[in-house]
């Protein structure tokens, strides 16, 4: 074998070296990444959970704080000379059962019924009071569900289609206008689902899905991200 030979051959071998040194460390830098990746994603959801939940028990402390009388503040500071997180919290939710089981008795019913006699007599401040009400009876009540079920409809056209959840079957004069079977459906937006619009539905045109509101709202919220975990859809792949 000539000189020359051995000199292609020996450049033939550093660049076959070279070669594999580089989808060595490409492979290792796509596992650094993968980690770093999966890192994030089992982190963040908690880290972000734990750090809304101490905003808010310190967001409710200073407000209990600020509620309290300076000498029971006074009193407090002396038999606890350091803080406790989550304190103002506690003292709210104590408040908050005090004042149901009053509301509850003979008395608290009477108190009630005369305060809202009087905010029901004062101008516009009697409907934010009575829209309120509403609301958290709505979403706080142990008999009633606010949404019943999740629904696929066609919308804003034919060929589109979007999650609804079905608060109710539309009555009274909406439905004696339309004369049909309608569905009440409230549209949510991404990823705020708190806002959205109301529209009301033909029955027959919406589409009724195995996820409960609850998945529903998830998905809705990640942007078609977290798909719904029912074992019923995954039976059906």
């Amino acid at each position: 074998m000539s000189g020359k030979d051995l000199k292609k051959r020996a450049k033939n071998i550093k660049r076959i070296r070279l070669e594999r040194e580089k989808a060595a460390f490409m492979k290792l830098g796509s596992k650094i990444r993968a980690y770093l990746f999966t890192g994030i994603l089992v982190t963040a959801p908690v880290a972000i959970t734990f750090y809304m939940a101490y905003k808010f028990i310190f967001w409710v402390d200073r407000l209990v704080g600020q509620m309290m009388p300076p000498k029971l503040q006074a009193y407090l500071n002396d038999i606890l000379p350091f803080t406790i997180p989550g304190l103002g919290l506690m003292i709210l939710i104590v408040a908050l059962i005090v004042v149901g089981m009053f509301a509850a008795g003979f008395m608290g019913k009477f108190f009630m019924r005369l305060g809202e006699w009087i905010v029901y007599k004062l101008p516009l401040i009697s409907s934010i009071y009575s829209l309120l009400k509403q609301v958290f009876e709505t979403f706080l009540s142990t008999k009633t569900q606010a949404f019943n079920k999740v629904v696929l409809l066609e919308y804003p056209r034919k060929g589109l289609w979007i999650l609804g959840l079905v608060s109710s079957e539309t009555k009274g004069e909406v439905k004696r206008l339309l004369k049909e079977e309608m569905l009440n459906v409230f549209i949510p937006t991404t990823p705020n689902p708190t806002s959205g619009f109301l529209i009301f539905v033909p029955k027959t045109d919406t589409i009724e899905l195995d996820m409960t509101v609850e998945e529903g709202i998830k998905f809705i919220i990640s942007g078609g991200l977290v798909e719904p975990d029912n074992p019923k859809l995954k039976a059906k792949k």
